[in-house]
């Protein structure tokens, strides 16, 4: 193994995990800003089941979220059934179902940072622009959005940071597959149980801490320059 390269099990890892991470974050970003607008905004009955739905996988255990999921999506499950026999689509044991888990534990994060920047916008200048004639999906990309854009990168890339970390509802969920769930956690995880395999284990570790402080170290750049920028 070259000391200061990537082995192919490294680069298979890392791009695995990037690859899951982006499609994760890409699929709950849409409805992750809905449901942040919609908690923020509005008040409705079910509200607090809702929200407490949401947030659930940051309370309860990783494997309890793998599981569900196995039930629900597996082959075998309830929509996993009726998905494969109707569009030949399964979720089980691919990237996809990884990207899925992914998606689910990070989503708390991405809808909280949304959350907390629609409340802190003015809804002075939304109501101004309804009154000169602007609709709500047009107050909504015009005037919302630009506000809470800061709060918006700031959940990607938390929920893309935590993407990368994601073990429990992967290995629970899609199992620990080389090459199509194997992302880093679940490859620090194999070497961790082979004699032998401390050093690589180690630098797994290494490149996984790299990414995450890359991963904050951007958002809190990120977000200080949009701050700014709206704030003109």
């Amino acid at each position: 193994m070259d000391v200061f390269g990537l082995s192919p099990l490294e680069k298979e890892a890392l791009k695995l995990s990037l690859w899951v991470s982006g499609w994760a974050v890409a699929g709950s970003l849409p409805p992750g800003v809905f449901l942040a607008w919609l908690l923020a905004r509005k008040s409705f009955p079910g509200k607090f089941l809702l929200d407490g739905l949401v947030h659930l996988p940051l309370v309860l255990p990783p494997v309890v979220m793998g599981y569900t999921l196995l039930v629900l999506l597996g082959r075998k499950g309830v929509l996993g059934a009726w998905l494969y026999d109707m569009f030949g689509i399964t979720f089980a044991f691919n990237w996809k179902g990884a990207a899925i888990a992914s998606a689910v534990m990070a989503f708390p994060l991405l809808v909280r940072a949304v959350r907390l920047s629609v409340e802190g916008v003015d809804q002075g200048l939304e109501a101004a622009a309804r009154t000169l004639g602007a609709g709500p999906v047009r107050v909504f990309f015009s005037i919302t959005l630009p506000l809470i854009l800061p709060g918006v990168i700031t959940g990607i890339i938390l929920s893309f940071a935590r993407s990368l970390s994601e073990f429990g509802a992967t290995i629970t969920f899609v199992s620990n597959i080389p090459g199509e769930t194997r992302t880093l956690p679940l490859a620090l995880y194999t070497l961790t149980q082979v004699p032998g395999g401390e050093e690589g284990a180690f630098r797994l570790c290494v490149i996984s801490v790299a990414l995450a402080m890359i991963a904050l170290i951007t958002s809190e750049i990120l977000s200080r320059r949009l701050v700014s920028r709206v704030r003109g």
